[in-house]
């Protein structure tokens, strides 16, 4: 079990617990800060299936997404960056930003092309191809490791954004031998302002932040230790085994994920009109995404908040942005009828059983304001 032996420079007692400190320090404080630091980097390596020098802390995903972009532009300069229209806004802006964009084609279900990404590969040799490990709106698994295979092929980096995958998905990155690793603490269950980029054994590359020299100088800025133990506690708890049959606790978590979003799916797909989206077998366990074709989803998404359930819409009125889904786009999609019903460790069947009973209601409802619209 890991000791937590600090949070982060005040000194309150003699607990270790009770210092905060700059883990880049070589007074007491500060190494006390180092220890712990040392520990939750070896806790969240461990469950990843990682060395601890392979990872790098960050703020988030989003961060690590930018760091392996940065990385890669830098290294091998002017060449194009690959990814699918699917990939995650921060992976497509960023490497536009720096490259020229190649996009890979996907089909229906929202899974890359691995046909058109080989052609691709055979006239192009990129900087770097983007493939997350499994979709964030609506949750197909994708071929990561044919799509490493096949860039280790050609002597191309491949990075993997597995934030919506990692605390529901099998994701050994030893054996998967990505070169880069986005991942995020909120999205497995920790806490927001911390995150990993996971480098590949033997790969150096340049920092995003410079300045100072923590993170082994791969990250410049004081670490966010109370949000790292977080991070590294939900990681230790992910790959705890308890129980006589010796199922690891994310596997446990998937399970009871899958099992709630095929309770969702079961009945949504039983009400009229209603259309699954994305593979809804080879899927993230914890989400889904439908839509009823013959109602906008944000007007299911107000019925449904005002009952007091909250899901996502990928269409184009979010509340920060005024574009239809890319992913949905890029799969032949209507984003205008789309919703995103996601579930995580806290959600209860009560949640689920509160879902299913306000949804047909709120379907019903808009339906017949429609049908009175003359």
């Amino acid at each position: 079990m890991m000791t937590y032996l600090s949070t982060g420079g005040i000194v309150k007692g003699e607990d270790p617990r009770d210092v905060i400190g700059d883990a880049a320090r070589i007074y007491h404080e500060g190494q006390l800060s180092r220890n712990a630091l040392e520990g939750y980097r070896e806790e969240v390596a461990r469950w990843l299936g990682a060395r601890p020098r392979q990872v790098v802390f960050t703020s988030g995903a989003t961060e690590a997404i930018h760091h392996a972009v940065w990385a890669a532009a830098q290294m091998r300069p002017g060449r194009p960056m690959v990814g699918a229209a699917i990939e995650h806004s921060s992976v497509r802006a960023a490497s536009a930003r720096l490259a020229r964009w190649i996009e890979v084609p996907v089909d229906g279900k929202a899974r890359i092309d691995i046909d058109a990404l080989e052609a691709i590969l055979t006239r192009e040799q990129p900087a770097v191809v983007h493939c997350q490990a499994a979709n964030h709106e609506v949750g197909t698994l994708q071929p990561v490791r044919e799509v490493v295979e096949l860039c280790h092929e050609r002597s191309v980096l491949v990075h993997v954004d597995a934030a919506s995958a990692a605390s529901h998905v099998p994701l050994d990155i030893g054996t998967l031998d990505a070169d880069l690793v986005s991942i995020s603490s909120h999205k497995v269950g920790g806490p927001l302002g911390a995150g990993a980029l996971v480098i590949r054994r033997g790969l150096r590359i340049p920092a995003l932040f410079v300045g100072s020299t923590q993170e082994r100088g791969r990250r410049a800025g004081i670490e966010n230790l109370p949000a790292i133990a977080g991070f590294a506690a939900t990681s230790e708890f992910l790959g705890s085994i308890d129980g006589t049959d010796q199922v690891p606790q994310q596997e446990r978590e998937a399970a009871r994920a899958q099992q709630l979003t095929k309770t969702i799916l079961e009945a949504v797909t039983k009400l009229p009109g209603v259309q699954v989206y994305g593979d809804p077998l080879v899927r993230a366990p914890h989400i889904t995404c439908f839509g009823a074709e013959d109602v906008v989803a944000e007007a299911i998404v107000l019925g449904l908040d005002r009952r007091g359930v909250s899901i996502h819409s990928g269409s184009a009125c979010s509340s920060e942005g005024f574009e239809p889904s890319p992913v949905l786009a890029a799969m032949g999609a209507d984003a205008d009828h789309s919703l995103r019903v996601s579930v995580g460790w806290s959600t209860l069947e009560s949640d689920i059983d509160a879902f299913l009973t306000a949804f047909p209601e709120v379907l019903a409802e808009l339906r017949s304001l429609r049908g009175n619209v003359r």
